[in-house]
């Protein structure tokens, strides 16, 4: 009798599921999820209040979360995608109605218990729908303009609802992310070109729109752009961020100063130090060795998505799978590029490493519809 025909005739079905669970895939959650309770202990100065602790307990839950979520037959998620799109787009809706408004921005809905960020919602709302479409959608009409046209709309609602509040930074990662989904559905390649092509467009008209009336982007935005052209031309202001980010990445050299030792993190130089750039504080104190070695775990993520959505003979499953890797690819991705100087600073955090409530979970949610996925493939 083979492993698989014992696990079937006498472990309960329940345990049976655990079993299931992509156990590679959660162990290097929990690895990443390590390295950013440690961070955060180190930015505390040695203790475990205000960041660390509060971290351990959102990521345990999270963890249960996505255990739980796993544990729901993958038809279930497949039949609810709608549903749980239109929720996401009715809280951004609320967002503006009665959100929370923090530095300078209104992007929160206070529960009491957790300031919800919708946006971070909808990014995984929005692949559930998307895989979802292309499952029911048959492949010879995938490219036809009239069922392209359908998907543009799912992506296009939320970008511009999360652009007024303002967010630039989650709406690109909503594109990027609903159109990383298109294409792995068989959208044919003429149309990112042409995507591409109005991008470059658009940037040009953006820049164009500077000074007049209808500016297309606020100052602070138009601030950040500069900035990364040119963080040295104010690095007292615009450009503090991005130059005190590059003198802690370049002061951790191969091996870093030490633990605990990061004179740019412990001194306070190092802006934002527990959320968007605590990438700057680990490359500080542990050097280009430690910072490797975060992104090889990231990585390891990542393959292994690839490995269990390649295996799934599930189209949404499949897809599912392959969308929740991509955005967490581009979280990373995005992050990293960031207080590199590679990228514009656009405020986008690193994922189970930065602090923070709402993403967290999302994102532990949304590990949870991979591991479904996984779960109950087709055996």
């Amino acid at each position: 009798m083979s492993y698989l025909e014992y696990t079937v005739k006498y472990v309960p079905t329940g345990l049976r599921k655990l079993l299931y669970v992509n156990w590679p895939v959660a162990l290097l959650l929990v690895a990443v999820a390590s390295v950013g309770f440690l961070m955060l202990y180190s930015v505390a100065g040695g203790s475990f209040s205000p960041w660390a602790e509060p971290q351990m307990k959102r990521f345990a839950a999270g963890f249960v979360l996505m255990l739980m979520v796993a544990m729901v037959p993958i038809w279930f998620w497949r039949n609810v995608a709608a549903v749980a799109y239109g929720l996401s787009i009715l809280l951004l809706v609320g967002v503006e109605l009665f959100g929370s408004v923090g530095m300078g921005a209104q992007r929160w809905i206070d529960l009491g218990f957790i300031r919800l960020q919708p946006s971070e919602l909808t990014k995984i709302t929005l692949v559930m729908l998307l895989a979802a479409y292309y499952d029911w959608l048959p492949m010879k009409k995938v490219s036809h303009p009239l069922w392209v046209a359908l998907p543009v709309f799912f992506v296009l609602l939320p970008t511009v609802m999360v652009l007024s509040q303002p967010d630039l930074g989650t709406a690109l990662l909503l594109v990027a992310g609903g159109g990383g989904v298109m294409f792995l559905a068989g959208v044919h390649w003429a149309y990112f070109a042409g995507i591409i092509a109005s991008g470059v467009g658009l940037v040009a008209t953006v820049i164009q729109s500077r000074g007049t009336s209808w500016q297309m982007l606020k100052d602070y935005q138009f601030r950040r752009i500069d900035t990364f052209l040119d963080p040295s031309q104010d690095p007292l202001n615009a450009g503090y961020h991005i130059t005190q980010s590059k003198i802690a990445l370049g002061s951790g050299g191969w091996g870093g100063k030490g633990f605990m030792q990061g004179t740019q993190s412990r001194l306070n130089f190092l802006p934002e130090k527990h959320t968007d750039f605590i990438f700057t504080t680990l490359a500080e104190e542990f050097g280009f060795v430690g910072a490797t070695s975060l992104l090889v775990l990231y990585a390891l993520v990542i393959v292994f998505c690839v490995a269990s959505a390649l295996a799934n003979r599930d189209r949404f499953s499949s897809l599912l799978t392959l969308g929740i890797a991509l955005a967490f690819f581009l979280y990373f991705a995005v992050n990293m590029s960031m207080v590199m100087g590679l990228a514009p600073v656009v405020g986008v955090p690193l994922p189970l490493v930065s602090y923070g409530g709402s993403a967290m979970l999302v994102l532990m949610a949304g590990f949870g519809l991979m591991q479904s996925a996984h779960v109950h493939r087709p055996r």
